[in-house]
């Protein structure tokens, strides 16, 4: 089922009912995905200051997946700055 996210205590919110109701304790997720304790916490708190890769290691482990409404508009730009990404990547 989609969930709308509208601020981080929302996807702190979906992460731990994910993680609960997958019988996983907070620790063990910590330490499969390489991330303390702590941060897991602020994680699930929605406490603000947390990295981005760590938020989204987290809720791919927990099998959640984050997407977002690009407008129409905007996909020209997308694709380009995607394939300067890419060229740079593998240059």
């Amino acid at each position: 089922m989609k969930v709308v996210i509208h601020t981080a205590e929302d996807l702190g919110l979906a992460l731990r009912a994910a993680r609960k109701s997958a019988r996983v304790r907070l620790d063990d997720l910590s330490q499969t995905v390489g991330l303390s304790k702590q941060t897991t916490t602020n994680v699930e708190q929605g406490k603000p200051g947390v990295q981005i890769g760590s938020v989204l290691r987290l809720l791919e482990e927990v099998g959640l997946r984050v997407s977002v409404d690009v407008p129409e508009s905007a996909m020209p730009a997308l694709e380009r700055l995607r394939q300067a990404a890419e060229s740079s990547r593998t240059a």
